[in-house]
């Protein structure tokens, strides 16, 4: 790899990367483009705990399965975690063995969070495939509109109308985005979530009506 290479890599990982410091290191080209995803909502939680075990970016610690937890500093944090509940409200369920929701959530006071590093988190932790599927994926909500809005101002309820997302229908799954947007400053939390589409109306209508 040429000086010029290496210099343009360094600068591209410095202003992409979404995921705490401390992950820059595990990092390389053929992750970011070319790692499969072997584990999603859908398959069994035997299976996305091995995934999660031998992830090279996730590198889960001692004791950690299906929740892993990275902070540099108490100014940023990075999780991931996989559970067999719906996304949304808590409800009950039956099958304890099949992963439904797999999210990601970053916390970055000193660099802010932005949709678009979520979505290149998307694609440092599940590979091409998926990060293609989101962005082939038809937007089927997006908040806030201009009504709600209103209702939050007149609620006096800031923490709503800062809310920003969006839900997006790929062809292999859904995808919620959500960033919460103060009115000065920068965001400086946010989430993305990996969902099964059978999932999708129990999300959409808690978000629509919440």
């Amino acid at each position: 790899m040429s000086v010029l290479n290496r210099k343009m890599l360094k600068k591209s990982l410095r202003n992409c990367l979404i995921l705490p410091f401390s992950l820059v290191p595990w990092l390389s080209v053929g992750m970011l483009f070319d790692s499969p995803a072997n584990a999603l909502p859908g398959e069994s939680t035997e299976e996305v705990t091995t995934w999660i075990q031998a992830h090279p970016t996730l590198r889960p610690r001692s004791g950690e399965k299906l929740f892993v937890q990275k902070s540099d500093t108490a100014a940023q944090r990075f999780t991931f975690q996989a559970s067999v509940l719906p996304p949304g409200k808590v409800e009950f369920t039956k099958n304890r063995s099949q992963i439904r929701t797999e999210r990601i959530s970053m916390f970055d006071a000193v660099n802010g969070i932005t949709i678009a590093r979520l979505q290149e988190s998307l694609r440092v932790i599940y590979g091409l495939d998926i990060y293609q599927d989101y962005n082939r994926a038809s937007v089927v909500y997006q908040y806030p509109n201009q009504s709600a809005i209103n209702e939050a101002r007149l609620a006096k309820t800031p923490i709503r109308e800062a809310l920003r997302g969006q839900l997006r229908v790929g062809d292999r799954y859904v995808y919620w985005v959500e960033v919460p947007q103060p009115k000065t400053g920068k965001a400086v939390n946010g989430q993305i979530t990996v969902l099964l589409r059978s999932d999708l109306d129990k999300l959409e209508g808690e978000l629509r009506n919440r």
